[in-house]
Order: structure tokens, then C-alpha cells, then sequence
């Protein structure tokens, strides 16, 4: 099944909604927002110049740091009065990165999930059960629209309450499943642990799953124990949110909708475009965003790209799998996490040094953040009120940051290593196998 026929559109055909979009969308960046016209300028480019979808390569690229520079509407290219909705994501230094949507962007942004539902067998008979997070996250209300476009039942459960969660696909009857992969083996184990039986309680036949890196083996055990197709989804806040890529019954990776957003692979020490087949690093423009288009973003993910076509009768290009990230970012739990989001919390805190690690590992199928962190010469190591109340101010303080919750461990001064270079921030035990 396939939802739209841009899907399976000829290549060349492809090329020309491309060109046609990609000249719209530099024209009015170019117009409206003052970034791009000061990058343009820099570098000598004008509108005119790009012709053809091949052109893009004359294109600057955007970077997260320039819409942390421009917060909170200064990437926009429309006035507030077009805008219907605001979403953003936890900021480095206490500011988050913003994005906007007309009511077309709404529209384009479910169109995305309507896609990746239907390579799930999503139809409007079914029940979606959404478990990712509503608010100013993009997972649970991006779901929420595109399933409500295929014209399906949405229970919007939102993330948490695992107990509560598996008895509601119990009694709703859900048949598909969209969450963090890990959050929906959460689910499982628990809903096992309370004496359900997976196979005649639950009528689950599909999981849209996303927001994580998620090993081979972990998504077939998904697929097996709950007994459904196992769906990745892919996408980024800054481009739209989840349904930028998604992938069928018939591949592991992912086709990407390129019709609204271009793919590139790009070589992040030269800058240069590779070509299918190579490793690099993944480029996108958005084609057809109004309120926040992007040009040529650099996500910061891994992956590789190849046009080979699949039989599912699509001819859009697919990608893997992310393979990993050209910065220092974590993602714990579906959260994007950097350093120094973690640092600029721990800041505002007195009785503690910023000589501190971040360790992130496995409890089951979930995450595990852990933050060890020195206290100050002055603070009683032998008070432990004192010390459960320090914990329990970093966490409030971390969580109110991030919005994720993690495990502090305080440490007398001078106990962490000390590096002869680069501090030692991060030490990630997960492994992917």
C-alpha cells in the first residue's frame, strides 16, 4: 500500500518537483530571512543562480548553532499571524532550539506520517496507540495529526505510566504501537511481568518506532514477542519533526520523502557531496516549509544513501539506518542530550564544581543516565541529608533542563580523572550489537 503517488513518481519527474521547489524555497529565504540573505551575500550567491535541483551543492549550509542564534523567530519566513503552532527542544544554555508551522507545514508534517503509517498497513480500521511525549517535543502530536489524516482511532496516550499503558492496548484493542523502541519493550516486559498474554490480549499487527538508534537485534526481538512489523521513522524537529523517512515491508532502510525534503551525504571534514553508496554525513533541505524552511542542514547523523529500488514499487531514495552522530550529542531515551546542556545546569548550582561525567548505560532495554559530579571543598561528605538534598536539587535541576530524569552520584573533590587533554565528559557503556 502506498499512501501518495509522489511515492512512486519516475525519477526524472521527481527531479522536476525538486528543481521547481528547491528555486521557490531559495527565493524566499533569500526574501524573508535575513540569515540567508547575509549567507548568500557572503559567499557572492544569488537566487537566480540555482536552476536545477543540481545547484544545490552552491547552497551554505545551516547548522543548529544558527537557529540557537536566531531564537526564537528569527529563521522564520512568515509573520506570527501565519504561524499555528510552536514546538522546540531543550536548549544548550538555557534556550531552546524554536520551530514554527503554518497550517501547510501542519498538513505537509502529517502527509510524512501518513506515509510511514502505510507502509505499516495503518488504514482507518485501526487503533494507534501514540506513547510518545506530547507538548513541545514533535514525537506524540506529529503521530497524532498523521494518524488522524489516515483516518485512524488515535488514543494519545503519551509516554510514561507503563502499567497504565499496556492495560489500555488491552481494552482499546490497539493495533498499532508508536514509541521508542526501547519504551515499547518497556511495555512488553511489564505488561508479561502483570500476567498478560502477549498474543491473546494485545491485537497489535505494526510498530512505528523512532527517535533512538536501535540495534538489529532488539528490533527483531520487538517484531517477534509483540507479533507485529517493526516500522522505523525517522526526522528531526529542525526539518519537521518524525515522518521524513520511514521504512516498508520490504527493506530495512528507509525511504526518505524526498519530493519535500532533498537528501545529501556529505563528508563532514571537507564539506564536500558524496555519492551513493559512501558513509558520510546526512544533508537536508526542506522543499516545500513555509514557516521555517532550511537549507541544506546538517543533521549531524551518519548514514549512507542508495537509490536501489525496492519492491515496494517506491522510487524515492532510501538511507540506513543512522549509524552514529559527527558531534558530541547523546540520545537517552528518545532525548537529545549534549554535554553541554548538562554543564550549564549543573552552573547554577553552588555547592558543586563542574568537574563532572556523564555515564549512560542499559537497564534492560531502557537507558540509564547517570551524572557523577564533584562537590565542593566546603561540602560535608559525612551529611547525608545534606547530600540526598544536593541529589535531589541537581536532578530537579537536570530534569527541568532536559527533561530527563537521571541518577546523581556526588563525589568528593579531586575524585574524577583527570584528562592531560580533552576532558573525558561522556562515557557511554550501551553498545549496539
Amino acid at each position: 500500500m502506498i499512501w501518495s503517488i509522489e511515492e512512486s513518481l519516475p525519477r526524472e519527474k521527481l527531479r522536476q518537483i525538486q528543481t521547481s521547489r528547491l528555486i521557490e524555497t531559495v527565493s524566499k529565504v533569500y526574501a524573508n530571512v535575513p540569515l540567508y540573505k547575509k549567507k548568500f551575500d557572503e559567499i557572492g550567491l544569488k537566487p537566480e543562480d540555482i536552476k536545477s535541483i543540481d545547484d544545490i551543492s552552491k547552497l551554505p549550509f545551516t547548522k543548529k548553532q544558527d537557529l540557537r542564534d536566531s531564537y526564537p523567530f528569527g529563521l522564520f519566513a512568515v509573520p506570527n499571524s501565519q504561524l499555528v503552532r510552536i514546538h522546540s527542544s531543550s536548549g544548550t544554555t538555557g534556550k531552546p532550539t524554536v520551530v514554527g508551522y503554518t497550517k501547510n507545514d501542519i498538513n505537509v508534517w502529517a502527509e510524512g506520517i501518513a506515509r510511514v503509517l502505510t507502509m505499516g498497513g495503518v488504514t482507518n480500521n485501526d487503533i494507534v496507540h501514540i506513547a510518545y511525549g506530547y507538548g513541545l517535543f514533535t514525537g506524540g502530536l506529529g503521530l497524532h495529526d498523521g494518524a488522524t489524516l489516515v483516518g485512524a482511532t488515535v488514543v494519545p496516550s503519551s509516554g510514561g505510566f507503563t502499567s497504565r499503558q499496556a492495560m489500555l492496548m488491552k481494552d482499546f484493542g490497539a493495533t498499532a504501537l508508536a514509541c521508542t523502541p526501547t519504551f515499547a519493550m518497556h511495555i512488553l516486559e511489564t505488561a508479561e511481568q502483570e500476567g498478560y498474554d502477549i498474543n491473546r490480549d494485545f491485537k497489535l499487527k505494526c510498530g512505528i518506532f523512532g527517535a533512538e538508534p536501535t540495534s538489529r537485534g532488539l528490533k527483531d526481538e520487538l517484531a517477534k514477542r509483540w507479533g507485529i512489523s517493526y516500522h522505523d521513522i525517522y526526522g528531526l524537529s529542525e526539518i519537521i519533526g518524525p515522518g521524513v523517512a520511514g521504512s516498508c515491508k520490504h527493506s530495512n532502510d528507509l525511504h526518505i520523502f524526498e519530493d519535500h525534503f532533498y537528501p545529501e551525504i556529505i563528508d563532514p571534514e571537507t564539506l564536500k557531496p558524496l555519492p551513493y553508496g559512501e558513509k558520510g554525513e546526512l544533508v537536508i533541505t526542506s522543499l516545500t516549509k513555509e514557516a521555517l524552511p532550511i537549507i541544506r542542514y546538517r543533521t549531524g547523523d551518519v548514514t549512507i544513501l542508495n537509490a536501489e529500488l525496492c519492491d515496494c514499487g517506491r522510487t524515492q531514495i532510501k538511507m540506513k539506518n543512522i549509524m552514529g552522530r559527527v558531534d558530541d550529542m547523546l540520545i537517552v531515551n528518545g532525548v537529545n542530550v549534549f554535554p553541554s546542556q548538562v554543564e550549564h545546569a549543573l552552573s547554577n548550582i553552588k555547592e558543586i564544581t563542574l568537574n563532572y561525567q556523564i555515564i549512560v548505560e542499559k537497564k534492560g532495554y531502557l537507558d540509564k543516565l547517570e551524572v557523577m559530579v564533584e562537590v565542593t571543598e566546603d561540602m560535608p561528605m559525612d551529611s547525608i541529608g545534606a547530600l540526598e538534598q544536593l541529589q535531589k536539587k541537581i536532578q530537579a535541576e537536570l530534569l527541568n533542563s532536559l527533561f530527563i530524569h537521571s541518577s546523581i552520584k556526588l563525589v568528593e573533590p579531586r575524585t574524577i580523572e583527570r584528562s592531560q587533554g580533552k576532558a573525558v565528559r561522556v562515557i557511554d557503556k550501551r553498545s549496539l550489537k
